[in-house]
């Protein structure tokens, strides 16, 4: 087989451990890497980034300016971006290198991953350091984000060692059967900029590890982010083919790659139109197509958190403040919905309010910055126009100001919100918070299960019952109790929803790289 030696066997890892989360600004080993890696990656910007076919690097005249969210005017790289020839030959590779990579023993295919997490692992910081100026991440949320994408590794390559091993179903009369999986084949990964390498780490790791082989399509917001993985599966020593980056325009190549007969799966984390556009596509059969499309999607979310009439105040604020507005709320995940009992409401949320005035909004790469700006202007621009709903529809408890210069939006909280308002059902992906005032428990939990989303959720309270009741009833894919509705962890906490937050599946769960794979029963005489 092609590529460098994958390192290890995988018979001689640990059982899974969770990579450390961030430690703190100010512990000594962050304070002293953390700057030093951002000089290090502002003296590289501006570079061209090429595609990634067939273990080539490709170019192509048209190229995208990725930039800095906090100064537009800063260039952090050039992407070459794919056109329709391009995706092909994407394809056509993948689609090549697939015959042989399937074949590849799974506990094989599994110590690439190993390799990559510990290639990961050890640039930590530099990678980091490309999320806090090309996404405008805070350093914790940056470097969350890159020990995720090692979890994702770590796991899904014990998993596939697990799941590799065929299953002894028993014997009938004296016929002997057994069970086992294998590849679905040519893998689509689009990927969000939000978490632009755990994410998309995840869903490429998922594929070739179940002996898929990838083309990757980065968010044009993190293409630069998306190329990392480029270097790391390279530097894994990854067979040539069977990871393909294909930066382009989603109205020049998106609808080519799921329409694509060659393509057996596509895993997809975004938006619930474009999430649904794909499904719909991947559901229509060309004469010349070979597989039904799998079609693995982790869509948005509307998620609440109650408060009922007991919990502890100050815990309640950090985590509602850091649920709803870490990262500018642009997480999937973020609590965009805050609903408060009426024997609670008058006690705590104007001592929410105030501790929300006190946050710092400026530039990601300050470690004192709260909040930083938004990823683009079109962001900017759809989340204001919710700001102005929230003023018109509720009445507006707070709005922060914002530097004059980068893509900032304020940080808003407002009150007066019911399930009749747009507020309370549209996804808005950005620091708005809408407060609901509700009569009681019933029709709190009423109102959290009032939108077309089930992604996640989280209740505050000291009353058992109530606990309990929201465990059944308070219909989420990750649900938290006196915890905020973020910050999902591998193996632990596996991700994602139903209803139109997903088609049900839990990426870092025991059974996520089951979609990628078909089972097959052999019975013998």
């Amino acid at each position: 087989m092609a590529g460098k030696n994958p390192g290890a066997s995988v018979s001689q890892l640990a059982p899974f451990k969770n990579e450390r989360i961030f430690p703190g600004v100010d512990h000594p080993t962050v304070a002293r890497a953390f700057p030093g890696a951002i000089a290090q990656v502002r003296a590289q910007l501006g570079k061209t980034y090429p595609l990634h076919i067939d273990g080539r690097d490709v170019t192509t005249s048209k190229t995208l300016d990725s930039v800095n969210p906090a100064d537009p005017d800063e260039v952090v790289g050039k992407v070459c971006q794919a056109g329709v020839a391009e995706a092909e030959q994407a394809l056509t590779a993948a689609q090549r290198a697939s015959l042989t990579w399937r074949d590849v023993a799974p506990a094989e295919r599994a110590t690439y991953l190993v390799k990559a997490a510990e290639v990961a692992r050890h640039r930590m910081f530099e990678l980091a350091a490309w999320q806090v100026l090309e996404e405008g991440k805070q350093w914790a949320q940056a470097y969350n984000d890159i020990a995720e994408g090692i979890d994702f590794l770590e796991y899904y390559a014990r998993e596939m060692v697990r799941l590799g091993t065929p299953q002894d179903l028993g014997s009938y009369d004296k016929e002997g059967n057994f069970y086992f999986y294998q590849p679905k084949g040519v893998a689509v990964v689009i990927a969000p900029w939000n978490f632009p390498f755990a994410i998309s780490c995840g869903m490429c790791a998922a594929a070739i590890v179940a002996g898929d082989t990838v083309v990757f399509k980065p968010s044009s917001q993190s293409s630069v982010v998306g190329h990392h993985l480029v270097e790391i599966f390279r530097e894994a020593g990854l067979p040539a083919g069977v990871f393909n980056y294909v930066p382009g325009p989603g109205s020049v190549i998106g609808d080519y790659l799921v329409d694509s007969p060659k393509v057996s799966l596509i895993a997809f984390t975004g938006s619930m139109a474009v999430g649904l556009r794909i499904i719909e596509r991947a559901a229509r059969t060309a004469e010349d197509q070979a597989y039904v499309k799998k079609v693995v999607c982790e869509m948005g979310g509307k998620n609440a958190i109650i408060l009922d009439e007991e919990f502890d105040e100050d815990a309640v604020i950090r985590d509602v403040l850091y649920s709803a507005f870490g990262y500018q709320g642009q997480k999937c995940s973020a609590c965009s919905r805050l609903i408060v009992t009426d024997k609670a409401y008058d006690r705590f949320v104007p001592k929410l309010v105030e501790a929300a005035k006190k946050l710092k909004i400026g530039p990601a790469e300050d470690p004192q910055s709260y909040m930083g700006p938004v990823i683009d202007r079109n962001a900017q621009r759809t989340i204001m126009q919710y700001v102005e709903l929230a003023a018109q529809e509720g009445k507006l408890l707070y709005q922060s100001e914002v530097p004059s210069k980068g893509y900032y939006v304020p940080l808003t909280i407002a009150e007066g919100i019911t399930p009749a308002h747009r507020l309370a059902q549209e996804e808005v992906f950005g620091p708005v918070l809408a407060i609901m005032r509700a009569k009681d428990f019933e029709q709190a939990l009423e109102w959290a299960n009032s939108t077309r989303f089930a992604l996640t959720g989280a209740i505050f309270s000291n009353n058992q019952e109530h606990l309990d009741r929201a465990v059944r009833d308070f219909r989420v894919g990750n649900l938290y109790l006196n915890r905020s509705c973020v910050g999902a962890l591998v193996k632990v906490q596996p991700f994602g929803g139903f209803k139109m937050s997903g088609v049900g599946t839990k990426a870092g769960g025991p059974d996520y790289l089951l979609h990628f794979m078909d089972p097959r029963s052999v019975t013998r005489q």
